[in-house]
């Protein structure tokens, strides 16, 4: 038998169905724009297709029924169009069937009987409407599941909390009540994704007896009570539970978490200081605790957390300095390759978005695949005084820094000017003073955002000066008149000049008559010669 991979470049050409043994067509991740060609079905042999991350249209077409081989189908990814047809689950082979995130219809008023044994089912933003369908629960070796973004209603079905499913992905529907707790008995959930939903209540007791969790992502629901119990399974690499309703202090023992590499508690009712546990998670590369009700000082020993690149403790009531060890934050000035490689431990595709960030004013999701794109510090909207570090200067990969609605004084560091990556600064609202740096010039302008020239950015800072915010410097402004002297004398100097002038003339001309007389240069004829003089000058005008 021939096992061969075929990658084309211009489209899949109808020559393939003339490969009557091939058994495994792999076409993912091109940019095909085409339908999926009819002849596809004339491959009897094909047991693996892979036409996912193309931009194809058109339905599912019904030649690939003839496929009666077929155990792994993938065509997520796409513009496919049309009702998802009931044969596909006539496949007895089937196993894996990934129709996710197209423009496909399910018909929630079908019957499913399924003959297949899936181990791996997406029909994420496929419009499954109602409950959770039931036929599902037939499935018994289903290790993977994603019914995210559809129109899901009414609880979490106890049936679904009993299977072993390996990775379980709820988000963006309408669920509501409380998690049942036989989820979390199982021995195989590593992943476990019910964002943006409705659930509520507390979280069960025993959540962590599920040892297996990796990835817990349960922001935006309502979700009440003591944020998390300790027992937390210590495989846990992403713990997201945002926008919640969420109180209490942060444990003490977070230590323990050793793998922790995504912490997402904003947006709850938290309280307390921040441990100083926090700080052993050297793993640790995403930190979002805004918008709750932390206090207390940020604690030096944060430059122990080698690998943060994102920290956002923005809109609490942090107080006291800004730690100078901010500034030796090895993620913010390298950049590390931990939490990028979270995917490749599955053997499905996964793609993180729970973390959301205020980016240059708007709020803007992260995704787990452009990861290292992303570099913030966010210490906005606390009582944080004193000078601002000229540490911070060395976070050389750092994108973007606010630390607006502070108490900070002092002047703005020249070292800034080395942030070379930088493409958002904001340090409005302070009592910053003295000069914006000529440094901040040297940044590169360009990219998504440019705030470097912006007044907003410097707005409300009585003393600063500079001409990013039309304010002129006390050492750029002209050098002042001299004593005595003022704009109006200056006006007069034309009409003094020429008055002196008037004067000095006469008084020069007789002068100068006076010296030529009293020198002798001029002597006046004598009397007896006068006429003598006179009758010459008759005689020389008459000839004239």
């Amino acid at each position: 038998m021939i096992k061969q991979s075929i990658r084309f470049s211009d489209g899949i050409p109808s020559s393939v169905s003339y490969l009557k043994e091939l058994q495994l067509l792999g076409l993912s991740n091109n940019t095909f724009s085409m339908e999926i060609p009819i002849d596809i079905g004339n491959l009897p042999n094909i047991s693996t297709l892979t036409l996912n991350d193309n931009q194809l249209t058109g339905g599912i077409p019904s030649s690939i029924r003839k496929l009666s081989n077929l155990v792994t189908l993938h065509l997520e990814n796409n513009l496919l169009t049309g009702e998802i047809p009931s044969w596909l689950f006539d496949f007895k082979g089937l196993k894996i069937l990934n129709l996710g995130n197209n423009r496909l219809i399910w018909n929630n008023s079908g019957k499913i009987i399924p003959k297949c044994r899936l181990s791996q089912l997406s029909l994420k933003s496929c419009g499954v409407a109602g409950e959770i369908p039931e036929w599902i629960s037939t499935q018994k070796t289903l290790d993977f599941l994603d019914l995210s973004k559809n129109k899901l209603q009414g609880t979490f079905p106890q049936w679904l909390a009993e299977m072993e499913v390996g990775a379980l992905i709820l988000s963006d529907n309408n669920l509501t009540g409380s998690l049942p707790p036989a989820l979390f008995r199982s021995l195989s959930l590593s992943v476990l994704a019910l964002s943006r939903n409705s659930f509520s209540g507390e979280f069960p007791e025993n959540i962590g007896d599920a040892r297996a969790i990796m990835i817990l992502m349960l922001a935006e629901n309502n979700f009440s009570g003591i944020w998390i119990p300790m027992s937390i399974s210590q495989e846990t690499i992403v713990l997201a539970l945002g926008g919640n309703r969420l109180s209490g202090p942060l444990p003490s023992n977070l230590s323990s978490l050793s793998i922790l590499g995504h912490l997402d508690l904003c947006d709850n009712n938290l309280t307390g200081e921040l441990p100083e546990s926090l700080s052993q998670i050297s793993t640790l590369q995403i930190l979002n605790l805004r918008n709750n009700s932390l206090k207390g000082s940020i604690p030096e020993t944060i430059s122990n957390l080698s690998s943060l690149r994102i920290l956002d403790v923005s809109n609490n009531n942090l107080t006291g300095k800004i730690p100078k060890e901010c500034g030796n934050l090895v993620g913010m000035v390298e950049i590390p390759n931990l939490l990028s490689s979270i995917s490749d431990l599955f053997t499905f595709s996964i793609e993180l978005k729970d973390l959301i960030v205020n980016w240059n004013k708007s709020k803007q999701g992260l995704s787990i695949r452009n990861l290292d794109i992303y570099t913030l510090l966010d210490l906005s909207k606390n009582q944080l005084s004193g000078e601002i570090p000229t540490s911070l200067g060395a976070l050389k990969a750092l994108k973007l820094l606010n630390v607006s609605y502070n108490k900070l004084s002092g002047k703005i560091p020249d070292s800034f000017g080395d942030l070379e990556n930088v493409e958002s600064l904001d340090f409005s609202h302070n009592q910053l003073s003295g000069s914006i740096p000529q440094t901040l010039g040297r940044i590169p302008v360009g990219g998504q955002m440019n705030s470097m020239a912006d007044p907003i950015y410097y707005a409300n800072n009585s003393g600063l000066c500079g001409m990013q915010i039309h304010v002129a410097c006390p050492e750029d402004q002209p050098p002042p008149p001299p004593p005595g002297g003022s704009v109006e004398h200056d006006t007069k100097d034309p009409w003094f000049i020429w008055e002196g002038v008037g004067i000095g003339y006469p008084v020069g001309f007789l002068f100068a008559v006076g010296i030529i007389f009293l020198t002798g240069y001029f002597t006046p004829p004598p009397l007896t010669n006068r006429k003598h003089h006179r009758l010459q000058r008759h005689s020389i005008r008459r000839r004239i």
